[in-house]
């Protein structure tokens, strides 16, 4: 039986000390092989780095910005970004562990972020960008709750930080939850 649905994780923010556990596990979740034995891969329309330690750090060291991971008995299994935007919330670095997803943890993750973002800086609104492309991990929010907004922002092309893309048609697409129904 899945662990994660008998017993749910421990929150905690991120400190510096995690910023390698935290790259591992967001690159392990989206690019390379490994990232295959889950569903929110990206192996197939980026390659190269999802994230850096630099850019970790930033985020566990903005005063606007909270890097939340989950874990069970030390060891980390999913992480995401809740960052206060004056009327919303922005949420984003989203990962669960690849041989964890499908069985709850990110519905989990997801909730207390939300619950976080309304409790401690009461917006009413939860942000994030989605590539476009990504029907499947765009319709897990749907059922979320999150609406599309058909407002797009073009994929920085050229800078590897963001990966390498592998096909020429990538945005972002801005979805929006409202956190007060």
């Amino acid at each position: 039986m899945d662990t994660v649905a008998t017993t749910g994780p421990t929150f905690r923010d991120a400190t510096a000390a995690d910023v390698d556990a935290l790259v591992e596990l967001v690159q392990s979740a989206y690019r390379g092989d490994a990232s295959r034995a889950g569903w929110t891969t990206e192996a197939d329309i980026l390659e190269g780095q999802r994230t850096d330690p630099e850019g970790v750090l930033a985020v566990i060291t903005s005063p606007d910005s909270r890097l939340l991971t989950a874990e069970r008995d030390g060891e980390l299994l999913a992480c995401c970004q809740i960052e206060h935007r004056g009327a919303y919330a922005y949420f984003g670095m989203f990962a669960v562990s690849p041989t964890l997803q499908g069985g709850g943890l990110g519905k989990t993750v997801i909730a207390e972020a939300e619950r976080l973002a309304r409790e401690t800086w009461g917006v009413a609104e939860m942000h994030m960008t989605v590539i476009s492309v990504r029907d499947d991990l765009i319709a897990w929010y749907e059922r979320r709750g999150y609406r599309r907004t058909g407002r797009m922002t073009p994929f920085p092309y050229g800078d590897e930080r963001f990966g390498i893309p592998q096909r020429d048609d990538l945005e972002f697409e801005l979805l929006v939850k409202d956190l007060t129904a």
